[in-house]
């Protein structure tokens, strides 16, 4: 259900994964386009994540966005 409000919402959420990964271009936001494996696939290669480090950092991410918490 995340990964869908993510997608659905990418014109605002982008904004928040930008604070989250500040190593991610302005390029790298329009690739991704609200896509959670491309989320991922830009987090491992901006920053160095196995796939497994990726997913759960995209995870607790998306859970508190979604969820209102305070990251």
């Amino acid at each position: 259900m995340e990964t869908k409000v993510i997608k659905g919402r990418w014109n605002q959420t982008q904004h928040e994964a930008k604070k989250q990964w500040s190593k991610l271009t302005e390029a790298d936001l329009a690739y991704i386009d609200g896509e959670k494996d491309r989320l991922i696939e830009k987090v491992r290669e901006r920053y160095g994540h196995d796939a497994e480090a990726a997913e759960l950092e995209y995870k607790s991410w998306a859970s508190a966005l979604t969820t209102g918490g305070n990251r």
